[in-house]
């Protein structure tokens, strides 16, 4: 009999032991001629040799898939530890990260796929299209994982806060319960992709902040990923004034959809002013998306088409 002490090297306990254990429960269950203990990043091992050597390897075979594709899930354990030992199951090649309870976030569109490869060269980023397209969630999926592979240490989402058919003043509560129903969709798709305690944790920590645009006058925003949402609904000076927040290690992705501006005047919008000023600076990438990228129910393609199709009738008859 021999005792052994395994540390873990490179990944997050909380993560890979699962909520509430449930990972590393499997791992014992799939492990009964050990007795394995787990005291943070440190595991205690006790068996016969050849045993407590055949759960280190696999134990470090399921540490380095988690380490390549920041993903684990009880199906991940079995294949280890219940099958020949090796964790290279094949994961969705096209996924950006594994979300709550191992759902693969994916693009799964032409101009989603853009966006992502824009990513890797630019460090900013226009994604404007039609409602439903995936603008803002694969841009949140992109936060998330250059969150969770440690290349910026915040995500800072930000929307303007315009009305759309309510007032402010009357909505009950304080300033922050007045806001949150604009902010809501952006809380909706990071409860995709962070487990509900983990981002509780990083909204009480500042991890993951979400303010109205006015919020970033003043600040100079680095080792963060930034995204200004619904930026149809921001002046052109309130447009210049979110970019020049950006500091040298940041990456900023503005989305918007040039047809829902909510601002009293359409001409007031700064959105695609901006983006005729700075579409061919370098480092600079403009992703246009359209109805083929919606992903919603099947009717909202039909009536997106037919509120284009009516708006082009109307400017028509205007002319």
């Amino acid at each position: 009999m021999i005792e052994k002490e395994i540390k873990l090297e490179g990944v997050d306990p909380r993560e890979f032991y699962g909520v509430g254990g449930v990972n590393w429960d499997e791992i014992v269950r799939l492990s009964p001629k050990v007795k394995a203990i787990a005291r943070g990043s440190v595991v205690k091992v006790l068996g016969q040799k050849e045993e407590v050597e055949r759960f280190e390897r696999r134990l470090g075979a399921l540490t380095e898939y988690v380490k390549k594709y920041r993903h684990i899930s009880k199906e991940v354990v079995g294949q280890t530890f219940g099958g020949g030992g090796s964790a290279e199951v094949s994961p969705d090649a096209d996924a950006i990260l594994f979300g709550v309870g191992g759902q693969a976030i994916r693009a799964r569109t032409k101009n989603q796929k853009k966006l992502v490869e824009a990513c890797e060269k630019s460090d900013l980023m226009f994604a404007v299209g039609p409602a439903g397209s995936g603008k803002t969630y694969t841009a949140i999926a992109l936060a998330v994982k250059a969150l969770k592979d440690k290349s910026v240490k915040r995500i800072i989402l930000t929307r303007p806060a315009v009305e759309a058919g309510e007032k402010l003043g009357f909505l009950p509560g304080d300033m922050k319960e007045k806001l949150d129903p604009y902010l809501q969709p952006l809380y909706d798709a990071l409860g995709d992709m962070v487990p509900g305690g983990q981002l509780a944790k990083y909204l009480e920590e500042g991890t993951v902040q979400i303010a109205p645009l006015a919020f970033m006058r003043g600040r100079t925003l680095d080792n963060a990923f930034v995204i200004l949402d619904e930026a149809q609904n921001a002046t052109l000076g309130q447009v210049k004034m979110f970019l020049t927040r950006m500091g040298p290690s940041a990456k900023f992705v503005v989305t918007g959809d040039l047809t829902q501006i909510d601002l009293p005047r359409h001409s007031d919008s700064g959105l695609s002013r901006a983006m005729g000023m700075l579409g061919r600076i370098k480092g600079i990438s403009i992703i246009e998306f359209d109805s083929k990228d919606i992903i919603r129910h099947r009717l909202v393609k039909e009536i997106v088409k037919a509120f284009d199709d009516n708006e082009r009738s109307d400017n028509k008859d205007r002319f």
